[in-house]
């Protein structure tokens, strides 16, 4: 069942709105209601926030968990920063896989007013001020332009929730339908597996360095590189997109390359 992402600056009152929605959902349907977050897993903000290894893994275990929760019969509300827009479309991946609609929740506030609601916290539920600055900064806003951002539901501090709306995204919409990158299909080429071996490695030694737009050869796409990345990143990413196009090879392997290429621009990003 739909999957809501919230989305917003530290302290901008997503978990507020997500709490409302709860009630809503659960005063007007029969449907079970889950809430994930980063309360859920005890995620001490502060340490976590500033190691960009430990984000990594908290984001991959609150991802697991809302892969989990997703069903036919409840709604999911994903409450975290959600400020990625690489992670945001992999989550919107998730939900073309298990065909079911889903909807972005934007808490739009300034950084003043966050920072402002921030400090009125207790002391032990408060962002430093360089954890905080930093997320502001690093926010990459949600776009309505972009399918994995929408539909998207833009509420400011002062606005009553748009349950309605909402729950008409929800429920009144078809699921995004499957597509090469997340339908399962049958193995259907022998060849298939050492192509795909050697066109990701082929991939990795044209690597180079932040600015450059790589051509690949076989793909009608170019990897752009917005920022530095050494091998053993690269090596990581090549090993997740092996796995996953195992679970989902294509039946035309000439496709491989253009699929790894929008996968590094997506995760590079």
């Amino acid at each position: 069942m739909p999957l809501i992402v919230m989305c917003g600056y530290p302290c901008s009152g997503k978990t507020q709105r997500a709490e409302e929605l709860k009630v809503c959902f659960e005063r007007n349907t029969d449907r079970k209601v889950h809430i994930i977050g980063d309360g859920a897993l005890g995620v001490e903000k502060n340490t976590v926030y500033a190691d960009s290894q430990k984000e990594k893994n908290v984001r991959a275990s609150l991802k697991a968990e809302v892969e989990r929760k997703v069903n036919r019969d409840d709604v999911v509300i994903f409450d975290s920063l959600n400020y990625i827009k690489g992670y945001r479309y992999e989550l919107f991946c998730l939900i073309k896989h298990v065909q079911t609609p889903h909807c972005l929740v934007y808490c739009l506030t300034s950084d003043e007013v966050s920072s402002t609601w921030n400090t009125s916290r207790d002391a032990a539920e408060q962002y430093t001020q360089d954890i905080f600055d930093a997320l502001v900064l690093r926010f990459e806003a949600p776009d309505s332009r972009n399918r994995w951002d929408s539909p998207l539901f833009t509420i400011l501090k002062d606005d009553a929730l748009p349950y309605e709306d909402i729950s008409d995204a929800l429920f009144k919409r078809k699921a995004p339908p499957p597509n090469q990158s997340t339908q399962s299909q049958p193995l259907s080429s022998a060849n298939f597996l050492h192509e795909l071996d050697k066109i990701t490695q082929d991939v990795l030694l044209k690597t180079s360095v932040a600015g450059d737009l790589i051509t690949v050869p076989g793909a009608t796409e170019k990897i752009e590189l917005t920022r530095s990345i050494n091998m053993a990143e690269l090596r990581k990413l090549r090993r997740q997109f092996i796995s996953y196009a195992k679970m989902h090879p294509t039946e035309n392997t000439g496709h491989i390359s253009n699929m790894f290429v929008q996968y590094l621009n997506k995760s590079l990003h």
